[in-house]
């Protein structure tokens, strides 16, 4: 039970449920998009995006200073059974405007390659983010 107590107490939060969304929808994303993205410090940024992956719906890897978070290829089943149920309804969700600002932010800025490099098998948009 204290898995699935972890996952919903992570998905209680508004943020949280905004990152995921973007996950869902670009990928790997880097703490400092986040930051971009949904207007919030780096240091709440980590918090909630370690909280995330405390529960176990999202993975991280840190290459130099930059820690890049993504949907995790294998969870354990509770996980898994909540996002799959969760994951049209956060495609639904009208997260346009944390989208432009992520887009923007990207356009922005000669961006380190730390922060642009896909992983392997993770579906990019259009948009190449």
């Amino acid at each position: 039970m204290r898995t699935l107590t972890d996952i919903f107490k992570a998905l209680s939060d508004e943020t949280r449920l905004r990152m995921l969304a973007l996950l869902l929808r670009r990928g790997e994303l880097c703490v400092c998009d986040f930051v971009e993205a949904l207007g919030i410090t780096q240091s709440k940024a980590s918090r909630h995006l370690r909280y995330l992956a405390h529960a176990g719906l999202a993975a991280d890897r840190r290459e130099a200073v930059w820690v890049h978070y993504r949907i995790p290829e294998r969870m354990n089943p509770e996980a898994d059974a909540v996002l799959e149920a969760l994951r049209p309804l956060l495609a639904s969700r009208d997260i346009a405007e944390d989208e432009r600002r992520l887009d923007a932010w990207r356009a922005s800025r000669a961006p380190h390659p730390a922060c642009r490099r896909p992983l392997p098998g993770i579906a990019m948009n259009a948009t190449g983010g």
